[in-house]
């Protein structure tokens, strides 16, 4: 089956979709990737979606607005992929849509919203969509995030020692092969958020900013004093925890936030990972801050890295783009050698958006898309939601074996 995956991740800079010839062989899913394509939010989604996202507030009429126009958006990316990698002969599109709240209380997660109706991807590719993929796990029990670890267990099944998966989006994860999954805190969301708030650009591109600057100390070891760090998996988070203003209230124990708003400079390329300053208090460049948000990252996903004693890292991801943030976290992982998806032939960039075709797959075909030790959840669940497209629902055989393993070819 010809499958298109769509993701827009806690970033939500742009809409990737993945395309994928999917079939089932005994125990095994052989997935043969087709090639992805991405598309950059237009400005007034990117805008809205911004000025909605916690710890602002918004109404029911603006997320009514936005579950129309990301599902727009997801249509014309759905269009484009099947046009550019699938011939015209996509089968199916699974969707991850864009999450703008998920609900957590004490540990334990209530609930989960992501938007992006699937009804207008299925008006205009006249494909059934799997959509809605997180709620069931939670329905269970379950903290309904990774949904990338049953694709991770299953793609590292048999590699040796112990493999970790690791995903650098706007949050980051890993899986280990026992089933442990969690989400380790920030990867791009602060270091984003800081950016936004100095420079007004999206992100820092090739690590620039942070090559630029140094690492703060203090300000270091306020952040990673954030109890969710020491919380046990199975744990999920979000931006609803890290966002700029979470960022502000730490620098405001430190400094005076105005003199943080230094000017933009002339940006070079990426130089070598950034050092570490002295321990002092003084007035910090906005570089200065975005060396220390990076090194925050790469210090957190170590420190869960190491906790499941793992012997390699596989990282995927908009992260991995980061030369800094790399270097920074192969300092923190001596020993452990860290590759990227692409050495074992996913695209790095394009990983998550297999990963949910996969879920959409499995979907359509009755069989399961998480893994309870993984998320913490009661039992198995075959997730989602499914919307037909113009002929309705493919016939697909039923009582199929659940695979136990991924092979890419």
């Amino acid at each position: 089956m010809r499958v298109i995956g769509l993701m827009s991740g806690t970033s939500y800079d742009a809409i990737d979709a993945a395309a994928a010839d999917l079939r089932l062989d005994g125990d095994s899913l052989v997935l043969r990737p087709l090639g992805m394509v991405g598309d950059a939010y237009g400005a007034e989604v990117r805008d809205a979606l911004a000025a909605a996202l916690p710890p602002a507030a918004t109404t029911l009429a603006e997320v009514c607005r936005l579950d129309t126009l990301i599902g727009q958006a997801f249509a014309a990316t759905a269009l484009r992929a099947d046009r550019e990698l699938c011939d015209g002969r996509a089968e199916l599109v699974a969707s991850h849509g864009q999450t703008v709240y998920h609900w957590t209380d004490g540990g334990q997660v209530r609930g989960t919203l992501q938007i992006g109706q699937p009804a207008w991807i299925a008006e205009a590719t006249g494909l059934p969509v799997v959509a809605d993929l997180r709620p069931r796990d939670i329905a269970a029990g379950g903290q309904g995030a990774p949904l990338v670890s049953l694709f991770d267990l299953l793609w590292l099944r048999g590699r040796p020692g112990t493999p970790v998966a690791l995903n650098l989006g706007g949050i980051a994860n890993l899986t280990a092969p026992d089933g442990t999954a969690f989400d380790t805190g920030p990867a791009g969301a602060l270091i984003d958020a800081a950016v936004r708030h100095f420079t007004g650009r999206a992100y820092d591109t090739d690590g620039a900013l942070a090559a630029r600057g140094t690492v703060h100390e203090p300000l270091l070891r306020r952040l990673l004093d954030e109890p969710y760090y020491a919380l046990p998996a199975p744990k999920t988070t979000g931006k609803e925890l890290f966002h700029r203003d979470y960022l502000l209230a730490a620098l405001a124990t430190l400094a005076d936030p105005a003199a943080l708003a230094t000017p933009a400079v002339a940006v070079e390329p990426a130089a070598p990972a950034a050092t570490t300053a002295p321990t002092d208090t003084g007035t910090l460049a906005h570089q200065d801050v975005i060396a220390t948000l990076t090194r925050l990252t790469a210090r957190t996903v170590a420190d869960a890295v190491r906790s499941v004693g793992a012997t390699e890292v596989i990282a995927s991801g908009g992260g991995t783009r980061n030369p800094v943030l790399m270097a920074m976290l192969a300092e923190e992982l001596p020993g452990v050698p860290l590759h990227t998806s692409d050495a074992l032939g996913l695209p790095a960039a394009a990983k998550e958006a297999y990963a949910f075709a996969v879920l959409g797959f499995l979907t359509l075909h009755g069989l399961a898309g998480t893994d309870p030790r993984s998320t913490g959840a009661r039992h198995p669940s075959v997730l989602g939601s499914v919307t037909p497209g113009r002929d309705g629902l493919p016939r697909v055989p039923r009582g199929l074996k659940q695979p136990v393993r991924l092979v890419i070819g």
